[in-house]
């Protein structure tokens, strides 16, 4: 089973930890023969880049950029940098800037072959192109099916509760979790 993830990079701490058990729950079954595709920005996709691995299954990622390490939050970088050590396949995207542009073209090679997408979204509308509702249209034209994970409570925040949520993410992976 070949699974992608889009989701929000802004979760809350709290929502982050609910959000990696709805992941574990509905991967589990897939587990060992699993292929988790992720472009691994911060929060959602980091966080399912994780659960994949931690369930023994394949990790793919998908580089939008040359630069798209220096374009995170520094708190994600070494997060990043240990799951694209982790991949089994590294898809590296011909653009210099990791632009919208950039996440919308790797948005796309992600949905080129799975079977399903896991959604970590809270239903509104993108604020920008290539943001997690176009992702879910996008699937949804092409016929693969996806698995919205919004938890009773979850909540996004600000760019402070980001720097909260990397830490939990990267905290939580180096301690084994």
């Amino acid at each position: 089973m070949r699974v992608a993830v889009t989701g929000h990079r802004d979760l809350t701490a709290r929502s982050a930890l609910a959000v990696e058990a709805w992941i574990r729950d509905l991967l589990g079954s897939h587990a060992p023969g699993l292929v988790g595709v992720s472009c691994l920005a911060e929060g959602a996709d980091q966080i399912f880049a994780r659960v994949v691995l931690d369930l023994g299954g394949t990790l793919e990622a998908v580089v939008c950029a040359a630069d798209r390490r220096r374009a995170l939050p520094a708190t994600a970088r070494d997060l990043y940098d240990r799951l694209l050590g982790a991949a089994a396949r590294i898809r590296r995207l011909p653009f210099a800037e990791s632009t919208s542009h950039a996440h919308e073209a790797a948005n796309l090679v992600m949905l080129e072959a799975v079977d399903e997408l896991i959604a970590v979204w809270d239903g509104r509308p993108a604020r920008g192109r290539g943001g997690t509702a176009e992702v879910v249209g996008e699937a949804r034209r092409r016929g693969i099916p996806v698995r919205l994970v919004w938890p009773p409570g979850s909540a996004r925040s600000s760019a402070y509760g980001r720097a909260a949520i990397d830490r939990f993410v990267t905290n939580s992976y180096a301690a084994g979790k």
